[in-house]
């Protein structure tokens, strides 16, 4: 059997893991949600999640794909031999489909924004003109498919070409343009007149608008934007070396999606309050708004171009940890070459994402459970399998796996100095309080 791929060093395991949690949640998502939940309280909610939570359960992730060097279903079938808990990881390469099938018209809609941007679409300030935009772009038949195809290829680019050669080569290369951009980006937003508002609606609590409602879109959000539950960072970290350290990784990795997050925030707040729009303005916000105020804004073309090669970018990375969950169960558990996994997985997704984009158009009449295939594979991933495999992975880790096992996989077999009640801590989070939490998530949604 040919030796299994591998991330070369630390770096290369960081920016592989950053620019799959880096996506179109922190960009897209993570703007609106703060705009709709009370600004600066609902970034202290999100922060706590993210670091008391969600990284406990990312060591649970990181620690079960390193300890068998497997791809989802390949792992816990050999720490659960003759048992059912590899559909854990069955779940897991659905659940990373099932986002695909979604994720991918929006990455096509990236590239779609980005050409409208180079060749100077966004020189109206007419937020009805852009809106209609918007609205005939992702309606039409060809042209988002023909963009779906364009960004599910260049994914399959990448990831054909394996860990090192594709995956890290790519994400070293592009996830530093990605920091300067949106830095550069957010510096510009904070020197126009009127920013300031924004910079307050950021980071000035307002904890008189937090509800119920508040709490679950930011563990929502936080599992979203680390993508708990896919099987992505499992995947990577099949890849990486037994001698890095878990600890170390998963929460750099929940502290750089944090930090591009947060920056995000002040490349786009900013810029809305100096504009006079609303900073609820939902989903709509990048795709409608923003061109708005690029074409407003001094020197606004440059930078709607610099936007919108930021979205692309973040949309990418993550889109390539998504393909390589299935094409690695599809190679180490069928025997089939990188090439033919990755082919297959294309022409699937290709017709998911076919069903997904025109559910947008001439498919909207056509719904399951009252949802088009869109917002279906959307509802299914985020509420039934990211959730559902969420739990069942900390069941797994908590339960099923020694203790003796969880602690000698976090220290390196004792050679790391962590200190012991460091890893109690996290070992009671997984084991008893994020079993529950992640329950009250799926009942919340459900209700909602």
């Amino acid at each position: 059997m040919a030796k299994r791929d591998s991330f070369s060093s630390r770096f290369a395991v960081l920016v592989a893991l950053i620019g799959s949690a880096v996506g179109l949640g922190n960009l897209w998502r993570f703007p609106y949600l703060v705009g709709t939940n009370g600004g600066a309280a609902f970034i202290i909610i999100y922060l706590f999640f993210v670091f008391v939570l969600c990284t406990p359960i990312v060591f649970s992730e990181f620690l079960v794909g390193r300890r068998t060097q497997c791809n989802t279903f390949g792992a816990f079938k050999k720490l659960a031999p003759g048992t059912k808990w590899n559909w854990v990881g069955l779940i897991a390469v659905i659940s990373a489909s099932c986002v695909l099938a979604f994720y991918s018209v929006v990455g096509g809609w990236t590239i779609d924004y980005l050409v409208k941007a180079v060749t100077f679409r966004f020189t109206t300030s007419d937020q009805g003109q852009l809106a209609s935009m918007f609205t005939d772009s992702v309606s039409s038949v060809w042209e988002p498919i023909i963009y779906l195809v364009a960004f599910l290829g260049l994914t399959c680019f990448v990831v054909v070409k394996g860990v090192k050669d594709g995956i890290e080569k790519f994400s070293k290369m592009v996830m530093p343009l990605l920091f300067v951009l949106v830095v550069a980006i957010a510096v510009n937003s904070l020197l126009l007149p009127g920013s300031q508002k924004g910079v307050d609606f950021l980071f000035k609590p307002d904890f008189s608008k937090v509800t119920a409602e508040t709490f679950l879109n930011a563990l929502g959000q936080a599992f979203f934007s680390l993508s708990i539950g896919c099987g992505t960072i499992m995947t990577y970290a099949s890849y990486v070396s037994k001698k890095e350290n878990i600890a170390v990784t998963s929460s750099l990795t929940g502290v750089f999606d944090t930090l591009f997050a947060l920056i995000a925030g002040v490349a786009i707040m900013p810029a809305v309050f100096a504009f006079g729009i609303s900073p609820s303005e939902g989903p709509g916000l990048v795709f409608i708004t923003l061109p708005h105020i690029f074409a407003q804004m001094p020197g606004g073309s440059v930078i709607a171009i610099a936007f919108f090669v930021i979205l692309f970018i973040a949309a990418i990375t993550s889109s390539i940890s998504l393909l390589e969950v299935p094409v690695a169960y599809l190679k180490e558990e069928f025997n089939m070459s990188r090439g033919k996994s990755v082919t297959i997985c294309f022409f699937l997704l290709l017709g998911l994402g076919v069903l997904s984009s025109l559910s947008q158009g001439v498919l909207s009449y056509f719904k399951i459970f009252g949802l088009n295939f869109f917002d279906l594979f959307d509802f299914m991933s985020a509420n039934v399998f990211m959730t559902g495999g969420g739990l069942l992975l900390v069941l797994f880790v908590g339960w099923k796996l020694k203790k003796e096992d969880f602690m000698d996989e976090m220290s390196n077999g004792g050679t790391l100095k962590i200190k012991r009640w460091f890893l109690e801590c996290v070992y009671f989070i997984v084991k008893y309080v994020a079993p529950l939490v992640i329950i009250a998530i799926a009942i919340a949604s459900i209700i909602k």
